[in-house]
């Protein structure tokens, strides 16, 4: 056999070997991440908001002012940049956001931090951090957990139809970030299309009360009551039509809404609303 067709005749035996002619593959080996990842969803009035972020952990280490150093901008978390997506415009602290998709970074301070809503929403780290990319910075003011966390979060809470805190939380740091939405032009449209419309079926109840809350047509939120109650005599409606009918001046009206209220509320046992009636009619006299 001549020697420069050994390498051929090896190959086909390894070949035989396996069985099915191809080399094996190194098995794959999957190892757990030491900053997980994760992906925030929080709707906010009508805005949705999507933060995905890595979640480092303290191990035992100094974080502010140590493995993440005061004074330089930081991913907010680890490996790729904290990316937040906002379906509607926001305002963060009164700056205001337009919708979109935005790289969350941060300047880490003993007393305050810096906080960077940047264009550069794809990138790993601060790499290829460029300023003149910055939507909006702005200053707020650090306040310290009772208990130490141990992992990087990043949550809201204080959720209002309209507001929100955005609260960036490790060791024993809390930022706290207000976010505003506009969500009454964008509703107002939707109730008075849904009311314009041959729908059967409309939200009468839940239109009116919106108008009474946020100060608007009390005309129309006192006609949207009255067909809620044609479909459904409900305590809780009929109180709506009492408070709406106090705001407009109308004691007389007011007084017997919320005397049938009442009577309603006793055969619910819905003793709370009974209370509510009460106080309205002592306000009324």
């Amino acid at each position: 056999m001549n020697f420069r067709q050994l390498p051929v005749f090896l190959s086909i035996g390894l070949g035989l070997m396996l069985g099915s002619g191809a080399l094996a593959e190194t098995p794959k080996v999957e190892f757990p991440s030491a900053s997980p990842s994760a992906t925030l969803k929080q709707r906010v009035g009508l805005t949705d908001i999507e933060i995905t972020y890595s979640r480092p952990g303290v191990k035992d280490r100094e974080i502010f002012g140590g493995m993440v150093p005061y004074g330089q901008v930081w991913r907010t978390g680890a490996n790729a940049a904290t990316k937040v997506v906002f379906s509607t415009p926001v305002k963060l602290n009164g700056n205001e956001i337009p919708a979109g998709t935005y790289a969350l970074m941060t300047v880490p301070g003993k007393d305050e931090w810096t906080i960077i809503v940047n264009k550069g929403s794809d990138q790993w780290g601060t790499y290829k951090y460029d300023e003149k990319s910055d939507l909006v910075r702005f200053k707020t003011k650090v306040k310290t957990l009772d208990k130490p966390l141990e992992t990087f979060t990043i949550d809201f809470n204080e959720i209002r139809d309209d507001s929100s805190n955005l609260n960036l939380a490790w060791e024993k740091t809390c930022v706290p970030i207000k976010l505003e939405v506009d969500y009454s032009d964008k509703l107002i449209s939707q109730i008075e299309a849904a009311m314009a419309s041959d729908d059967a079926k409309k939200p009468y109840f839940q239109s009116a009360m919106f108008y009474y809350n946020h100060g608007k047509d009390l005309e129309k939120a006192n006609k949207w009551v009255d067909a809620a109650i044609a479909e459904r005599e409900a305590h809780y409606i009929v109180y709506l039509k009492a408070e709406i009918l106090e705001k407009l001046g109308d004691k007389k009206g007011a007084m017997a809404a919320a005397n049938r209220s009442i009577e309603l509320a006793n055969k619910a046992n819905d003793t709370g609303y009974v209370k509510l009636n009460e106080a309205l009619i002592a306000r009324l006299k």
